[in-house]
């Protein structure tokens, strides 16, 4: 194997970026570890293809599972460079309908999943004092309005929201041994089967039914209206993480925010945030103890 060339282990590869990524990686002529919850689900991509393995990888199994799937992963070239937690899915369904069953079957995949796969990897990366972490996740962890269909994946946005504090956290504690970290926050990508996962209810509640009928019907229309192009957002990762092509000369961010979307809706999340503390801000920030006491 060329001294340059990475190891890529990517979870959930049979659709979306994931898909892409692959695709994107082998071009650049790394190698690939491609995980998928069934062989049957995977197109193998066109030209070479001696620098790519599938094994098969549910993220919601269990730590020991998981583990020992990432040894098996670990022992084909003896290395990976680079972790790409992907998989995941968008679980539609208003809080009060679908409540705390529908939050837990979307944690464990988006969110358990994330931090099983990484801890798994960890030791391997500690012991080499290398490696990187990315994540995927998503400009709705900013994004929740009544006028969209955003308001029926709120526990999807929790989800993201959850992996990008981990990413934080994780990016703390692995700095001390080169261990670089990542969220790639992509928004308004048309890729399949983001979208197709039916309407989640366990709670049937008469006065959503307007708001819940407008969000459903809207998102029909959204896979066909995303601008985003999923195979040139892939080549900006991988740019990013080799530090080659468009991204050459700069540090990986903590943060890669993708699309117009994205930046749209982050810097509006940040407008409404910095207008609420300068509103409150005089009555809210001098709250200690006074000397006194």
């Amino acid at each position: 194997m060329e001294v340059n060339r990475k190891v890529w282990f990517i979870t959930g590869t049979s659709s979306g970026f994931g898909k892409r990524l692959v695709s994107t990686v082998l071009a650049r002529g790394d190698y690939v570890i491609a995980t998928v919850r069934n062989l049957e689900s995977f197109t193998l991509p066109v030209g070479d293809r001696t620098r790519l393995r599938i094994i098969v990888l549910d993220v919601c199994d269990s730590p020991e599972n998981i583990q020992k799937t990432v040894d098996e992963a670990l022992s084909i070239w003896g290395h990976i460079d680079v972790v790409v937690n992907n998989a995941g899915y968008g679980l539609k369904s208003l809080i009060e309908e679908g409540g705390a069953l529908a939050a837990t079957k979307q944690f464990q995949t988006n969110v358990m999943g994330v931090i099983n796969v990484t801890n798994a990897i960890l030791p391997h990366m500690r012991e080499r004092r290398s490696g990187t972490i990315v994540m995927i996740g998503s400009r709705s962890a900013w994004r929740t309005s009544p006028v969209s269909p955003d308001s029926i994946i709120g526990f999807y946005a929790a989800s993201k929201a959850a992996v990008h504090a981990l990413a934080e956290t994780y990016a703390t504690e692995l700095a001390q041994w080169s261990i670089r970290v990542t969220v790639c926050a992509p928004g308004a990508f048309r890729t399949e089967n983001v979208h197709n996962v039916p309407y989640t209810s366990n709670h049937h509640i008469a006065e959503y039914d307007a708001l819940r009928e407008k969000c459903v019907g809207g998102f029909k229309a959204v896979a066909a209206q995303a601008m985003g192009d999923p195979d040139k957002a892939m080549n900006l990762l991988v740019d990013a993480v080799r530090g080659e092509g468009k991204a050459k000369g700069r540090e990986l961010p903590l943060y890669l925010m993708l699309g117009n979307v994205t930046y749209d809706h982050v810097r509006e999340h940040c407008a409404r945030l910095l207008e609420d503390m300068d509103k409150w801000e005089d009555i809210a920030k001098d709250l200690d103890f006074d000397p006194e006491h």
